[in-house]
């Protein structure tokens, strides 16, 4: 185990180009990067891209240095060129193993560091030499050729695991389509269901509010997956005085994020209480399957933002989101739909 600056454990290749025509095939950007991945899946521009960008080599790590917070990491497929709001990263072999060099730049022992050091407020940026000077730890160049090995097969299963549910989820996404796309009348939600919006006693910050014995997971944005649950730990609970001032929420509640990272839909697998940036279905005027019509909000939110392509959307006001009109289905139908979700993907069972 040794410490070590980060300039004595990795190259920052500040090497720079011009495009032409070509590099287009070659290009990667930010947007190509995704948070969930080392592997890169989507490349290319249209046209050539305008300005300075930095030269890549197949193996490099891609490091996303702007908006470092959406944790950006990926190695370069092929050689090319990559944006200059990155780093094209090497390792130091004499300190790190080349195989371990992704996985501790991947790492939140890595990016939790290099986050903080972040510079600007509307586009935070990580400034190299900042970056250099930081210390981490590394065990032994021995250790980490054992530890590259096993972090490899894990991360690769996960991913392949990544593949399935993705396809899974497309699968899904027909079926519902299929069922539903076209021939139901529609009906909005004001007329198909009450719901009202969750709150929290103010001054947020009152020590009294959280924790103690008796308090209760308490859910915001960040707590509602992109699998139709909640996180398995929430990471407020508040306490037995802040519960009567804020909305309780049973277990298998149909619950929506209206502010932030809008359109998130989940069915509640504990009770808990929530904050104001989401929603919580109340009752329904007609028979609904839960499941189904979760679904169906989901997809009304995709086909939202989807219109609303190129313009930010932070929040969504009562009255819009009680304009929402979705299909007018048979409620035996929605239970067929519902039972397909099910027996689809039954490693990911929604609610």
């Amino acid at each position: 185990m040794g410490t070590f600056k980060f300039s004595e454990i990795a190259f920052n290749s500040t090497e720079k180009k011009k495009p032409v025509d070509e590099d287009k095939y070659t290009y990667l950007g930010l947007e190509h990067l995704d948070s969930d991945s080392i592997y890169v899946t989507r490349y290319g521009a249209d046209v050539a891209p305008k300005g300075d960008k930095l030269i890549m080599k197949k193996g490099d790590v891609l490091f996303g240095k702007r908006r470092a917070y959406q944790k950006k990491v990926a190695i370069a497929p092929f050689d090319g060129i990559f944006s200059a709001h990155g780093m094209v990263l090497r390792p130091k072999e004499d300190v790190i193993d080349k195989d371990f060099f992704p996985m501790f730049i991947k790492s939140d022992y890595f990016l939790d560091a290099a986050i903080k050091i972040s510079v600007g407020s509307l586009s935070p940026t990580i400034n190299w030499r900042d970056l250099k000077e930081l210390k981490f730890e590394l065990p032994s160049l021995e250790e980490q050729r054992k530890l590259a090995e096993v972090l490899w097969a894990i991360y690769d299963m996960n991913d392949k695991y990544k593949k399935l549910i993705l396809a899974t989820d497309e699968l899904v996404k027909s079926q519902f389509i299929e069922m539903f796309g076209k021939g139901f009348e529609t009906i909005k939600l004001c007329d198909l269901a009450t719901f009202r919006r969750g709150s929290f006693p103010q001054p947020y910050g009152k020590p009294e509010w959280y924790d103690g014995e008796g308090a209760m997971p308490f859910v915001q944005v960040a707590d509602v997956g992109e699998n139709m649950r909640l996180v398995e730990d929430t990471k407020q609970k508040i306490s037995v005085l802040a519960q009567p001032k804020s909305i309780y929420v049973s277990t298998g509640s149909v619950v929506v994020t209206l502010q932030g990272s809008i359109g998130r839909v989940a069915i509640t697998q504990y009770d808990c209480y929530m904050d104001r940036t989401l929603a919580v279905f109340e009752s329904f005027k007609t028979e609904v399957n839960k499941l189904c019509f979760a679904y169906q909000l989901k997809q009304k939110f995709a086909k939202e933002a989807e219109v609303a392509r190129g313009v930010t959307i932070k929040t969504i006001t009562k009255e819009e989101f009680s304009n929402f009109e979705i299909a007018k289905v048979p409620i035996a139908l929605q239970n067929r739909f519902a039972e397909f979700i099910q027996q689809s993907d039954k490693s990911k069972f929604y609610g």
